[in-house]
């Protein structure tokens, strides 16, 4: 085909475009929005399922090859969907299950403190209410109407009003002066101080173990004296861990840790209580990482219930190698090393499991004091684990800049987290109603990071938007959308001269 001037290419396409009848015009925005329509709806369904556009993926997994580009995140090793899948089964178990905070604070000398300083109730109704029942749970048997002191204390633990919980275990220790229950409500609720708090539990743990041997004793005999050592077991695990929390918090942190290393030793059985959670946090304390990776080789399993200190806490010690000599611009240009990797993977491990956390770490957010039962995988957790560790995190140099670098590209590794997760079961969605129940009004509810809609999901809705309109106007007005459309193209045809 011989080539052809510039003016007579224009002459000819202004010659066709005036042969073209509104009726083409019609057909031809009509089509072109039931085109971008139908591509739309591919793109949100194939985003619903997958949690990606599908022509970004495309772009990305075979344009870009082709043109010689290189993926800049490949995929992380060990991060299959497929575990996932295989844990989903595990959803049919009680995912809204509220725990017991290992690190929960002192009634007394801390919350109510708290409260004559702000004017604020950190705790709420109901997070007081779950542990009125567990106090009668761990406190109160079969028993106790052999025992007038027992019997005193068991109408306490009901008691709603502080000061008539505190009247009836002094009435208590009027009846037996080794009321080992009535110690413990005093030490949480009076005391005003975590000193005048030791003394009660120290008063506590003389009068528990008295009652725990007789008990041991009496073991034997029939089902009501297995449930009072039963009950009298769990009053000095109880005083234990306090007394353990309280040498802690009053700095006498190698005392702390042998008393909570004991008392794991004394009773391997009570490991719902997670007192390992504050053994963590006190070798954090002390700086003795390597007793802190030990603990976690013993309960960072796959197969137990996860938590966020577990999660978040291996995460620290694996940033820990790294942190101080990292730079996301060196990583980018030379990739990551295999410490890195790792660092990484640990904490994409971490956000999985709990993605409300790294906001309080990077303090994005504002800490309250924590509650005294916590969700897992919740608000209410992060909230309790931030409080707690946060200052580990600074300590460790470069850490919280490796976390605000990593943690957000979670989200874009995992695919759908609502349905889907690569090492936890999916996502649960009743976590914000606990939530709201568990922390104070005051606090704003931190719910799951929705992922963002890919730049595809809106370009698609935008072309399919603007195509009907088009539509729509050409049907409505087609002589002048076929002016306009001859005007568009005159001014764009100097370019093919």
């Amino acid at each position: 085909m011989p080539f052809l001037p510039g003016n007579v290419r224009f002459t000819q396409v202004t010659v066709f475009l005036s042969t073209l009848t509104p009726k083409f015009y019609v057909a031809l925005t009509g089509t072109s929005s039931l085109i971008s329509g139908l591509i739309f709806i591919f793109e949100w369904w194939y985003f619903q399922k997958y949690g990606t556009s599908f022509i970004e993926q495309v772009s990305v997994s075979h344009l870009r090859p082709l043109i010689g580009g290189v993926e800049n995140s490949p995929p992380v090793p060990g991060f299959s969907a497929n575990n996932g899948e295989n844990e989903t089964n595990r959803q049919s178990l009680s995912e809204c299950k509220v725990w017991r905070n290992p690190l929960n604070l002192f009634r007394g000398a801390e919350y109510s403190r708290y409260t004559w300083v702000t004017g604020k109730e950190p705790l709420t109704y109901y997070d007081m209410n779950l542990s009125a029942q567990d106090h009668q749970t761990f406190f109160t048997c079969d028993t106790d109407s052999l025992r007038p002191s027992d019997t005193v204390m068991q109408k306490a633990w009901r008691e709603r009003n502080p000061q008539a919980r505190i009247k009836a275990a002094y009435q208590a220790l009027e009846l037996d002066n080794d009321c080992a229950t009535a110690y413990v409500l005093l030490a949480e609720e009076e005391a005003t101080t975590i000193i005048h708090a030791e003394k009660y539990f120290k008063q506590a743990l003389k009068a528990g173990e008295t009652v725990y041997r007789k008990s041991q004793h009496c073991h034997p005999q029939n089902s009501q004296h297995e449930a009072q050592l039963r009950r009298d077991t769990n009053v000095l695990v109880y005083v234990k861990r306090r007394l353990a929390m309280c040498a802690r918090k009053l700095g006498r942190i190698k005392e702390a840790v042998k008393m909570m290393r004991d008392l794991m030793k004394e009773f391997p059985l009570l490991s719902m209580l997670n007192i390992h959670e504050n053994l963590l946090e006190a070798l954090l304390e002390l700086q003795a990482y390597a007793d802190v990776q030990a603990v976690l080789a013993k309960y960072d399993d796959i197969s137990l219930p996860k938590s966020a200190a577990i999660c978040y806490t291996a995460a620290l010690l694996k940033a820990r190698a790294v942190s101080d000599r990292f730079s996301p611009e060196a990583a980018s240009r030379r990739g990551l090393s295999t410490a890195e990797i790792n660092a990484v993977e640990a904490i994409h491990r971490a956000v999985e499991f709990n993605p409300h956390v790294p906001k309080y770490l990077l303090e994005m957010k504002s800490l309250i004091l924590p509650p005294e039962h916590i969700l897992k995988r919740g608000d209410s957790e992060a909230v309790a684990y931030a409080f707690f560790h946060l200052q580990h995190w600074k300590r460790i140099e470069g850490a919280l800049n490796l976390l605000h670098c990593t943690w957000e590209g979670t989200f874009r590794m995992i695919p759908y987290p609502l349905e889907k997760g690569h090492l936890f079961y999916p996502y649960p969605s009743c976590t914000e109603t606990a939530d709201r129940e568990l922390l104070p009004t005051f606090h704003d509810v931190s719910v799951y990071p929705q992922k963002e809609l890919p730049f595809f999901i809106h370009f698609t809705a935008g072309l399919c938007s603007f195509s009907a309109m088009l539509a729509v106007l050409t049907h409505q007005f087609p002589e002048l959308m076929v002016i306009f459309a001859k005007a568009v193209s005159i001014v764009s045809s100097p370019g093919l001269a």
